[in-house]
């Protein structure tokens, strides 16, 4: 009985204190009434894509979305990333939506063209253009209102230079990690008279061509490793310019071929280059049996080399001396190629790569691979540490994106711009979904998400169906405001730094997965645990960990900030009776519809008093 406030309460000396009368008032709606919200989206990816169409299934008609989408078209990755060899190195069949089966990939490994024709083609047919994702628009900044509880959005049309504002209940951001793309940090850089480009911003075919030219690529990254031998054919002369060794994969069907999928991989007909033969095609649409069987089989192979990561472990000593022969004998044992590209660090410590023909490339006469540092560059070419001089006709910078999780535009929450509290800390969130300070905000992909655990596909499902389902929470029990607690994302990181020390990814090396690139930073990129780890951790929403602002309840003279949680238990009837009896699905328009919240209020109350047998 300890802290109450003898002045809310009528006490009887033989009976407990009892509340005093009149100072609640009950909802006159049942319980289940899911308000009216608006959500706002940032990117069209394919996490923006998938949520959608996740809001659409599990929201149904109580909500309205509007995604910004900063590019021209949709697909994210796969719209912006078209440099020559771009493809995925997850099996197509698995880097697609178990919602949107696709029988016909080209090529076991997805050219990025056909990805993106993909996701566009989706967005048609489901309908997802018209007036829910508007292309050329971006959000220049994002400011939370206490008292409203609404995010105040400023917002770019790309296309006039037009600012407008709006606002949202709640903030979606599907923007993605590898999208922000960035010049190397090079004295002269942009002063070089040859053609200088970037992976992420590759010229039109009709601007832009190679032959024979004398190309330098800089970085050997996942799109440096698919650039150097699809452009090779067109060059004079090649330099590839190597900071870091890395772990270089055979392509996954000859690893398939090998594992527990062999089975399945030789009832698989592909030519020479991993396309898919039309016989095959056709099979997989003849057959859906066999076409889940085949998905499901590869899926349980992707999803298991989580070991390979773990340090000491059996399975990755054995992988790192496959790997490492398999390395030499493509580079023909050449002690020089062997020295600069066969990493010395764990394996997984830097993102491993499949990169066929990559390193056979690498020993041919007009190939050059420059292991030692850039100086500067100049107008003719790149001066290397030694002093020596270059002379290209193009320079390629395959060298990746900003990865530091700061928001690109100001994201102005209850402690202040985001943007700022990211430059001096170690970026961190709640289960990669939600921070601290930021109400009624999710992302994907962020802070220690499993952006190396697989295809994102089906990654963006379980986080989307997460995010919808804190969003109906929020309708159904009048949360005005939901945040994760400090107390919760301290006890979170605590345990992903307690981990990483585990895995390859903790250990020494310059990696994009670090806040840090002198290789000691600490690990902000990669889920602490296996691609099922994270979906079974998301299975369950902790109410614990989450800090609550509840709407008005009607109460007479109470403070504002004090509210009673379970108003939204209602009038004792529930939505799932009176659909039972064959009214419409029920929902509660917001303040800006109050006729209409009045005629569902009246609805509500007439059927309770109508139906006393319920």
């Amino acid at each position: 009985m300890a802290n109450i406030d003898r002045n809310d309460v009528a006490y009887d000396n033989k009976k407990d204190p009892v509340p005093a009368p009149a100072c609640y008032t009950v909802k006159e709606a049942p319980l289940g009434v899911a308000r009216h919200v608006r959500i706002v989206g940032i990117g069209a990816g394919a996490s923006g894509i998938n949520m959608v169409r996740t809001l659409r299934t599990q929201l149904q008609d109580s909500f309205e979305l509007v995604v910004y989408e900063k590019n021209s078209d949709v697909g994210g990755t796969w719209h912006e990333n078209r440099y020559p060899g771009c493809r995925c190195d997850i099996p197509s069949h698995n880097y697609q939506f178990t919602w949107r089966p696709k029988y016909d990939w080209s090529n076991f490994f997805s050219p990025a063209e056909e990805i993106n024709a993909y996701l566009g083609q989706i967005c048609d047919e489901e309908g997802m253009r018209d007036g829910v994702i508007k292309t050329d628009h971006e959000v220049l900044g994002a400011h939370w209102n206490e008292e409203q509880g609404r995010w105040l959005l400023t917002v770019s049309n790309l296309q006039t230079g037009a600012h407008f504002s709006d606002s949202a209940d709640f903030l979606v951001d599907a923007s993605g990690i590898l999208n922000n793309w960035k010049w190397p940090d090079l004295p002269g850089l942009h002063d070089f008279e040859g053609d200088l480009v970037h992976s992420a911003r590759w010229p039109e075919a009709a601007d832009f061509s190679l032959k024979d030219k004398a190309v330098a690529v800089i970085g050997n990254g996942s799109s440096g490793v698919q650039i150097v031998p699809a452009i090779y054919p067109q060059v004079k002369k090649l330099v590839h310019v190597v900071r870091t060794p890395t772990w270089v994969l055979p392509s996954r069907t000859q690893i398939l071929a090998t594992g527990p999928a062999a089975g399945m991989m030789k009832t698989i007909e592909l030519d020479c280059e991993d396309n898919f033969v039309p016989e095959q095609v056709a099979r997989f649409q003849a057959d859906p049996a066999f076409y889940q069987s085949f998905v499901k089989t590869i899926e349980a192979e992707i999803s298991t080399g989580f070991n390979l990561v773990l340090k000491d472990s059996p399975e990755q000593a054995f992988a790192t001396k496959q790997l490492r022969q398999y390395m030499t004998m493509m580079l023909n044992g050449d002690e020089r190629l062997c020295k600069a590209l066969i990493p010395t660090f764990e394996l997984g410590c830097r993102r491993m790569t499949p990169a066929p023909t990559y390193l056979q490339t690498l020993t041919r006469s007009n190939v050059r691979v420059v292991a030692e540092g850039i100086r500067r560059v100049l107008p003719r070419g790149i001066e290397l540490a030694s002093g020596e001089l270059v002379e290209v006709d193009a320079i390629i910078c395959a060298t990746g994106f900003d990865v530091s999780f700061r928001p690109r535009f100001p994201l102005v929450g209850r402690d202040g711009n985001l943007q700022d509290l990211w430059r001096d800390n170690v970026p961190q969130a709640y289960m990669s979904c939600t921070v601290p300070g930021l109400p009624n905000y999710f992302t994907f992909l962020g802070p220690n998400g499993p952006i190396g655990h697989g295809s994102t596909f089906t990654l963006t499902e379980h986080i989307a169906k997460y995010i919808a389902g804190v969003i109906r929470k929020c309708q159904t029990e009048d949360i005005k405001a939901i945040a994760p607690s400090q107390a919760a994302v301290d006890d979170y990181s605590e345990h992903i730094r307690a981990f990483m020390p585990r895995t390859a990814w903790g250990s020494s090396c310059n990696s994009w997965y670090k806040s840090s690139s002198n290789g000691h930073g600490t690990v902000t990129a990669l889920h602490p645990g296996s691609r099922n780890h994270f979906f079974h951790m998301l299975e369950t929403f902790r109410g614990e960990d989450y800090e609550y602002v509840y709407e008005a309840d009607g109460t007479c003279g109470r403070p504002a900030t004090r509210r009673n949680r379970f108003h939204y238990l209602g009038n004792g009837f529930s939505t799932r009776e009176l659909k039972a009896h064959g009214d419409q699905p029920l929902h509660a328009a917001n303040g800006a519809s109050t006729a209409r919240a009045a005629d569902i209020d009246a609805k509500h109350a007439a059927s309770s008093r109508l139906r006393p047998q319920l």
